[in-house]
């Protein structure tokens, strides 16, 4: 595979699975999460905006992931971090079906974006350039 193609599958799979934080982000800033009281609904608001600022910056890298690493790899790490801290949550109460989807984007699909990113400027050179 040429690295221009491989450049471009990339930049389309983290586009598409920046929509999962964008969407999320979007639900509960947009009253989704608004089912519990007011502190809880509050709290609930400000994460989905976090979550919608991350999805956007995925995207905001899209069109230049190959000067994007550090950008790149920490919102990996945000994002996994998360996915942590969501994990211990299901470990305590149980695991609901609801949290099975952002468990496999939190610690299976961003990380392995990031590395696949990292790959690919390991394997070409930095920078990648577009074609």
């Amino acid at each position: 595979m040429s690295p221009a193609i491989e450049r471009r599958l990339l930049q389309a799979s983290v586009a598409v699975a920046g929509i999962v934080p964008v969407g999320g982000g979007l639900w509960g800033v947009l009253g989704g999460m608004n089912t519990v009281g007011v502190t809880a609904a509050s709290h609930g608001r400000y994460l989905s905006g976090l979550l919608l600022g991350i999805g956007l910056t995925f995207w905001w890298s899209v069109p230049a992931i190959e000067r994007r690493g550090a950008v790149v790899r920490t919102l990996a790490f945000v994002v996994f971090v998360g996915g942590l801290a969501r994990l211990a949550g299901v470990l305590e109460t149980g695991a609901p079906g609801a949290v099975a989807f952002p468990l496999v984007m939190e610690l299976g699909v961003t990380p392995a974006l990031a590395l696949w990113r990292e790959r690919l400027q390991r394997r070409f050179g930095p920078p990648l350039r577009p074609s």
